[in-house]
């Protein structure tokens, strides 16, 4: 598939057909993961891998605005490593691009994908903490759900010239 055509036509759902996505399958979403750009090539990326049933469950309890995860059966918690990047928001930003390319990833196989936030929202990073057991030096970042998408999405224009500067404001 075609680079900009998977970057433009990409969209959230959140309308799932259920049914567990294949170990080989995640695993190529992962490895798009892990070639994602990072700040001086660190990789501080973590992922936990959700395709239980009750740990789903669980997970829409310690996020409550991921009730789509219960549809699609699958999700990828990213993390992030503050003992491999001491800076957060570098940190943020290279756990963001891994995300990105799960979604652009997931696309291109055909999946259905969302991006669930999870960091900046405390009560949400204290719930995960505690039912992933995460060592003290992981951050969770975002959640993606991940499945077979039962609603199609049109990818409105989005592109605006209005908010492109060209050397100064």
């Amino acid at each position: 598939m075609e680079t900009f055509h998977t970057i433009i036509n990409r969209r959230s759902i959140r309308k799932y057909k259920f049914g567990k996505i294949e170990e080989e399958k995640i695993n190529q979403l992962l490895r798009a993961a892990m070639f994602a750009p990072s700040a001086m090539n660190l990789q501080p990326w973590h992922f936990i891998v959700i395709n239980n049933e009750n740990v789903l469950e669980e997970t829409v309890k310690s996020i409550p605005h991921a009730e789509m995860i219960k549809q699609s059966g699958n999700a990828i918690l990213v993390c992030g490593d503050i003992s491999l990047e001491k800076n957060e928001s570098w940190l943020i930003q290279n756990c963001s691009a891994a995300v990105q390319n799960i979604l652009l990833a997931a696309y291109n196989l055909q999946f259905g994908s969302c991006w669930i936030a999870v960091h900046g929202m405390p009560d949400v990073v204290r719930n995960i903490i505690k039912q992933f057991n995460l060592p003290q030096n992981i951050i969770p970042i975002a959640l993606v759900a991940l499945g077979y998408p039962d609603e199609t999405i049109t990818a409105e224009e989005r592109f605006k010239q209005d908010k492109i500067h060209y050397n100064k404001w």
